[in-house]
């Protein structure tokens, strides 16, 4: 009796390998020229399978978290920020990030590199396995601020509470809404009971929140719960020691851990 010849493309296919199937050919002819083991060949297409897989899941981790621009900490110029090190950044750089809820304020003015620091690190997290979503802030506020005039507020905090890293980018950039600590403390806060980070980026000194968000008392708390488990990083402006010769500025670290 005549075995029936076997569909090995088919069955790839079946089994959702499309790297194997594109591989298994060419890589044969490769093995047998070298006398490749049988269990060399299967690690060499399993292993091509598997890189394939995490760079797609890669692409697709950073589309969903809308980043309007990508950046690694290996592109950020330490060398304009003379009181910022790189293994300032260690404990934000690793698995225990996500793990301990470690949360950072970056704030200075424009073109310091605030928001290319809080995308390289929740860039980082994507890598690692995690989920991440940017927001500029004024979207945020407003977006919550309008759903809490409705009574619409509880369903519209999931998208902000649900990524693991949140990148809430440039509070204070643009006017917030006259209700902003209100919708804010509840994402701040809800995210601080659920270990979940946030990274903030601002252009405004931390002391002047309360007239940003239109309430100083809840402004002392949402910076309480950011600070509770994170660190503010305040970066100086790199132009003025370029242009100005003037002597590096330090970076100011305020960590409450």
């Amino acid at each position: 009796m005549t075995t029936p010849p076997v569909d090995l493309d088919a069955m790839l296919k079946r089994l959702h390998l499309p790297t194997i199937r594109r591989l298994y050919r060419e890589l044969a002819v490769r093995a047998e020229a070298e006398g490749m083991s049988y269990a060399a060949y299967l690690e060499i297409l399993a292993s091509e399978e598997v890189a394939h897989r995490a760079e797609t899941r890669l692409r697709r981790a950073v589309r969903a978290a809308r980043f309007p621009m990508l950046r690694t900490i290996d592109d950020f110029s330490f060398t304009f920020q003379a009181g910022l090190r790189k293994q300032m950044l260690g404990s934000y750089l690793g698995l225990e990030f996500v793990g301990a809820g470690r949360n950072a304020i970056f704030s200075g003015p424009s073109g310091t590199g605030k928001t290319h620091l809080a995308i390289a690190i929740a860039y980082r997290a994507l890598q690692h396995g995690f989920e991440a979503r940017f927001v500029p802030a004024d979207i945020l506020i407003g977006e919550l601020s309008h759903a809490a005039q409705l009574g619409q507020l509880d369903g519209a905090l999931g998208p902000y509470l649900h990524p693991h890293v949140l990148v809430l980018d440039e509070i204070g950039y643009l006017a917030h809404a006259a209700d902003a600590a209100n919708v804010l403390y509840r994402v701040v806060n809800e995210r601080y009971l659920r270990h979940k980070p946030i990274l903030v980026t601002t252009n405004k000194p931390l002391a002047a929140w309360g007239q940003v968000l239109h309430d100083g008392d809840l402004a002392e708390a949402i910076l309480d719960r950011l600070l509770e488990r994170g660190a503010h990083f305040e970066l100086r402006d790199p132009t003025h020691r370029r242009h100005r010769n003037l002597t590096p500025m330090s970076l100011t670290v305020c960590d409450k851990l």
